[in-house]
C-alpha cells in the first residue's frame, strides 16, 4: 500500500456531500483532516493555494511531515538539523526548567552560542512526528457490537490497546487510536517520538510574552511568541533519552521561511494539532457549558492563580518554580471568560437548540431512540460536574500528591498483564512517568502545594453531601481547620520532595511491589478506591456515549447539507489544516483593526513596568530604525504580528502559517477575544487567529539578540 493511500483515507462522507457542504459553508470555516483536502481542491485553489492539494493528504511528504506535535502544542522543523520552531509559551516549561533566581532564563532569554551550549528540555517534553494514519474502525468496533455501557467501553479499549501494542513492537513508534466523530470512526496514528529536545533560542520574557495577561487574547498584539528547540537522537538515528552523545535529528523535510511577509487579502494556510473542539455536541451540552461549566472554571482558576501569587509573593524560588503553572492558570482562566462571553455574544445556546430541535424533527427510527437515550446519559453526568472538576485539579495542580497517586496506581496496575493495565500505566508509559517524577522538585514548594490543596479541598468540603466521597472526608475531614492541620502534618513528614525517594519507589511500583512507607503514599492508598470507583462510573458512561453518539452524528450529517454547514469532524488532537486569508477585524460598531502591527506599537505600549517593559536592546534597535530587508515595503517599518481568519483552537499554538507557495510566513500563538468561543461555535464575523510575523523573528535574531549561526542554518543569513 502506498503512503498516500495508507495515510489518506477519507472520513465516511460521500464526495458529493462533502463538496456541497464545503461550497455552501463559510469559505474559511473548517479544521480539515489532510485526507479531506483533495476533495476540496477547487475551494483551496479558489482561495489562492498555488500547490497541489492532493499532496497535502500525504503525511510522509512536505509540507505536512515537517509539522509536529510539540509538548502541548504544535511546532515545525525549520532546518535539516532538527531545529523545531514553536511558541515561547509552548516551550515555557523548558525555559522555566532551566531557570533559577540566579540564572533566570525566563527574564533574560537564552541564545545558545553553539550546539554544545543547548540546554536539555524538561524530561517529559516530547516532539512527535506523524508518519501513519490508518482507518481501523471495523477492527475497533467488531467486538463492541451488541454490548452496552462498561462492556462497550472495555471492548473498544481492548481493541485499541491491541492495535497500539502491535504498532509499537519495533520500539520506534508512539501509536494511538484516535476516535473521530464520537465513535463513528477510528484511526491508528503512528508517530515517531523524539525525547531529547534542547533549548537553542528563547527571547526574553518581555518579548516572548510582551503584554502578558493584559494583552492575552487581545488585538492589536506586539508579542514575539517564538522559541527554537533542537531535536536529538541516538547515534544510530533512533529516538533516545537525553545523552551528551546524541546527535541532531535529520527530518525528512523542513519548512522554508519566506523572504516576503503577508499583506491584507493574501492566502494563508495553517497546519497543526488542535486539541478538542465541541461544535458537534448536543444542545444540552452547550447549555451546560454556558450555565455551569465555564462559570465554575473561571471561579476556581481565579482562586488558584491568586493562591500561587500570594504564596510566592515573598519567596523568589517559589515564584520561579510555579511560573509556568501560574501562566497556564491565567491563560485557562482568561480563555474560559472569553469563551463564556463569546458564546453569549453569538447566542449559541439558543441557536444550537433551535437547530437541534429542527434536526430531531427530521430524524426517526433507531437514531431517534438512541439520541433520546444519549440525552439521559448526559443529564446524569452533569450532576457531578463541580466535584469532578475539583478532583481533577487536585491531581493536575499538585506535584507531590500527583506523584504519590501515580506511584500507588502504578503499583496496582503493574500486577496485571500489560495489555490489561489502565492506559497511562503500561510499559510504554514508564519513561514518561519517570521523566515527570524526575523534575518534580524544580516545580514544587511545600507551602504553595499546601495552599493549592487548601483552596481546592476547601471548596470540596462545601459541596452538597450527594457529591461527597467518604474516602476524601476521612482523609481530610469536614472542616477547614481540620484540613489545614492534616495537610501540615502530611507535608512535614513526607520524603517525596526528594528525587531519590520518588525514583526508588518508582522502581518498586513498576514491579508491583509494596512501596516504602510515606504519609503521602498512605494518603494515595486511602484515596485511590474512590478514584477507581469514579473511574468505573465514567467508563460505563463513556461506553454508552461511544455507543449512542454515532446516531447523533448520523442525524447531524444528514441535516447539515440543508443548513450549509461544513463537513469536518470535531478536532481530536490529530493533524488538521485550515485555510483562509489575512483579514482585518471589526469586532464592534465603529471599531476597525488593521491586520498587521508594527514595532511602533511596542513603543506606544511601553511603560517600563511589566507586562509592558520592552527590553532596552529592543527599544534601541527600534529607535535606530535599521530594519533592512525585514521591513514591510508598503509600511516602511518592521512588522510584529498579523491576523488571519484561519480556524484554530487550543493546541494550535505553535502551528506554522504558510503562504500560497507553502512557505512559512507566521507562527500561530493566539486568538482574538471575540473568537475564544470558537472551540464550540464558529462565528465568521469575529473568528481571527493571531500570528508572529516571521520577519519580526528574523529581525530580532539579526539585529537585537543575534544568532547568526541559527539564521544561517535556516537559510536566512543575509
Amino acid at each position: 500500500m502506498t503512503p498516500n493511500t495508507r495515510i489518506g483515507r477519507p472520513i465516511r462522507l460521500s464526495l458529493a456531500c462533502l463538496c456541497a457542504l464545503a461550497t455552501a459553508a463559510h469559505a474559511d470555516e473548517g479544521m480539515w483532516m489532510p485526507s479531506q483536502l483533495p476533495q476540496v481542491a477547487a475551494q483551496l485553489r479558489q482561495a489562492g493555494y498555488a500547490g497541489d492539494p492532493a499532496a497535502l493528504a500525504d503525511l510522509t511528504a512536505a509540507p505536512m511531515n515537517a509539522v509536529v506535535r510539540a509538548g502541548g502544542g504544535t511546532g515545525a522543523f525549520v532546518s535539516a538539523d532538527g531545529l523545531v520552531l514553536t511558541n515561547h509559551h509552548v516551550a515555557y516549561g523548558t525555559i522555566q526548567y532551566n531557570s533559577t533566581p540566579q540564572r533566570d532564563l525566563i527574564e533574560a532569554g537564552y541564545v545558545a552560542a553553539d550546539r554544545a551550549a543547548e540546554l536539555p528540555a524538561n524530561p517529559d517534553f516530547r516532539v512527535r512526528v506523524t508518519v501513519g494514519f490508518d482507518e481501523v474502525t471495523g477492527t475497533v468496533l467488531r467486538a463492541a457490537r451488541g454490548k452496552h455501557g462498561r462492556a462497550y467501553h472495555d471492548a473498544v479499549d481492548a481493541a485499541a490497546k491491541r492495535l497500539v501494542a502491535t504498532c509499537e513492537q519495533d520500539g520506534q513508534m508512539r501509536c494511538s487510536v484516535a476516535n473521530t466523530d464520537y465513535g463513528s470512526a477510528f484511526y491508528l496514528v503512528r508517530q515517531l517520538e523524539l525525547r531529547d529536545l534542547r533549548l537553542a533560542y528563547a527571547p526574553p520574557r518581555a518579548i516572548g510574552n510582551y503584554g502578558d495577561e493584559t494583552d492575552n487574547f487581545m488585538w492589536p498584539r506586539h508579542t514575539g511568541d517564538f522559541t527554537l528547540l533542537r531535536a536529538y537522537v541516538g547515534r544510530d538515528g533512533k529516538p533516545a533519552a537525553y545523552s551528551p552523545d546524541n546527535v541532531p535529528y535529520h527530518p525528512s523535510s523542513h519548512l522554508q521561511v519566506s523572504a516576503q511577509g503577508p499583506k491584507a487579502g493574501d492566502f494563508a494556510m495553517l497546519a497543526g494539532y488542535p486539541g478538542i473542539t465541541y461544535r458537534n455536541r448536543t444542545a444540552a451540552e452547550f447549555a451546560q457549558q454556558v450555565g455551569a461549566t465555564l462559570p465554575a472554571r473561571v471561579e476556581v482558576f481565579d482562586a488558584l492563580a491568586a493562591t500561587i501569587e500570594r504564596a510566592g509573593r515573598d519567596a523568589p524560588e517559589a515564584r520561579t518554580r510555579y511560573a509556568a503553572q501560574l501562566q497556564s492558570l491565567k491563560n485557562n482562566r482568561k480563555r474560559a471568560v472569553g469563551e463564556l462571553q463569546g458564546l453569549r455574544r453569538s447566542d449559541a445556546v439558543r441557536l444550537r437548540g433551535e437547530d437541534e430541535r429542527a434536526m430531531l424533527a427530521a430524524t426517526g427510527g433507531r437514531d431517534a431512540r438512541d439520541i433520546a437515550a444519549l440525552a439521559q446519559v448526559l443529564a446524569r453526568a452533569s450532576a457531578s460536574g463541580e466535584r469532578d472538576l475539583l478532583l481533577a485539579l487536585v491531581a493536575s495542580q499538585t506535584q507531590l500528591l500527583r506523584a504519590a497517586l501515580q506511584l500507588e496506581r502504578l503499583r496496582i496496575e503493574s500486577a496485571k498483564p500489560d495489555a490489561q493495565r489502565e492506559g497511562g500505566y503500561q510499559e510504554r508509559d514508564l519513561a514518561l512517568i519517570e521523566g515527570m517524577l524526575e523534575q518534580v522538585q524544580r516545580r514544587y514548594d511545600p507551602a504553595v502545594e499546601k495552599a493549592l490543596l487548601g483552596e481546592l479541598l476547601g471548596r470540596y468540603q462545601r459541596l452538597p453531601d450527594a457529591q461527597r466521597l467518604p474516602e476524601f472526608d476521612a482523609a481530610f475531614g469536614r472542616a477547614p481547620a481540620e484540613l489545614a492541620a492534616r495537610l501540615d502534618a502530611l507535608y512535614a513528614a513526607t520524603a517525596l520532595g526528594e528525587a531519590p525517594a520518588r525514583l526508588s519507589r518508582l522502581a518498586a511500583a513498576r514491579q508491583g511491589r509494596a512501596l516504602e512507607a510515606d504519609p503521602l503514599l498512605h494518603l494515595a492508598a486511602q484515596l485511590l478506591p474512590a478514584q477507581l470507583r469514579l473511574e468505573d462510573e465514567r467508563k460505563a458512561r463513556d461506553g454508552e456515549l461511544l455507543r449512542l453518539r454515532p446516531a447523533y452524528m448520523r442525524a447531524l450529517t444528514a441535516w447539515r447539507p440543508r443548513q450549509g454547514g461544513a463537513a469536518y469532524p470535531d478536532a481530536n488532537g490529530t493533524l488538521r489544516v485550515s485555510y483562509g486569508r489575512v483579514e482585518a477585524l471589526q469586532p464592534r460598531d465603529a471599531v476597525a483593526y488593521a491586520p498587521v502591527t508594527t514595532v511602533a506599537g511596542i513603543v506606544e505600549k511601553h511603560t517600563g513596568q511589566a507586562p509592558f517593559d520592552a527590553p532596552r536592546p529592543l527599544l534601541d534597535a527600534i529607535a535606530a530604525g535599521d530594519f533592512g530587508h525585514t521591513a514591510d515595503p508598503a509600511l516602511g517599518t518592521q512588522t510584529v504580528n498579523f491576523l488571519t481568519n484561519l480556524d484554530t483552537t487550543g493546541g494550535n499554538s505553535g502551528s506554522p502559517v504558510l503562504n500560497a507557495r507553502g512557505e512559512l510566513i507566521g507562527l500561530n500563538f493566539d486568538s482574538n477575544w471575540e473568537a475564544v468561543s470558537a472551540s464550540w461555535w464558529f462565528d465568521p464575523r469575529y473568528k481571527r487567529a493571531i500570528h508572529v510575523d516571521m520577519r519580526y523573528m528574523r529581525w530580532l535574531m539579526e539585529k537585537v539578540y543575534p544568532a547568526p549561526h541559527l539564521l544561517r542554518e535556516m537559510g536566512l543569513e543575509r
